[in-house]
């Protein structure tokens, strides 16, 4: 089964879209393959799947890590949701752009964002399940956040009043986070 690009954005962020068999019983997709992943110029090894359920209005993020450095597929495998990933990398054309999909259990669509995006998503339906394939193991220690509501992001958020962590209260803004040492894991490569 095929697994197709449906959208290039800033420079590495991909959207996916697998193909489904679908009959009366249900539907099958492959959701990932190392050598169609390859073709797009994705060649990581995923070493951690996460899965989070969240109830409608929840936002989350927006979350990287620097070290290990981590690039994730998500995907939402119940309800819908909008997924956004924000370019910090310095040097980026695209530093502090960012794009938003909505992906939900009936579109099957996945966004690919490579190491050195921050990425987001609040819930749509009643409650949504995410799914992430991540190329780095999870570190407390070099993991941090960008203010979901950065103004000089601006990300058009499809809600008004996130439920939040009390952690992605008070993230950094990415003007701060690009004054951190931090910051230079994750400058761009031309």
């Amino acid at each position: 089964m095929k697994i197709s690009i449906i959208n290039e954005a800033l420079n590495g962020l991909l959207v996916l879209q697998p193909e489904a068999f679908e009959d009366e019983r249900g539907f099958f997709i492959e959701a990932y393959r190392k050598d169609q992943f390859a073709e797009f110029g994705i060649n990581e090894e995923f070493v951690q799947d996460n899965h989070s359920r969240s109830s409608k209005g929840v936002l989350r993020g927006l979350h990287f890590q620097w070290e290990p450095p981590m690039g994730k597929v998500m995907r939402v495998t119940q309800g819908e949701a909008f997924l956004v990933a924000v370019d910090i990398r310095k040097g980026s054309p695209t530093l502090g752009q960012w794009y938003g999909e909505t992906v939900s259990a009936a579109n099957k669509k996945m966004v690919w964002a490579p190491a050195g995006f921050a990425r987001g998503f609040c819930t749509l339906s009643d409650f949504a399940e995410i799914q992430y394939k991540c190329s780095g193991l999870y570190s407390n220690k070099a993991e941090s956040g960008i203010l979901w509501n950065d103004p000089a992001i601006g990300i058009n958020w499809p809600i008004e009043h996130p439920q939040l962590s009390e952690k992605d209260k008070v993230a950094q803004t990415l003007s701060e986070w690009l004054k951190t040492e931090n910051s230079n894991n994750f400058k761009y490569a031309r």
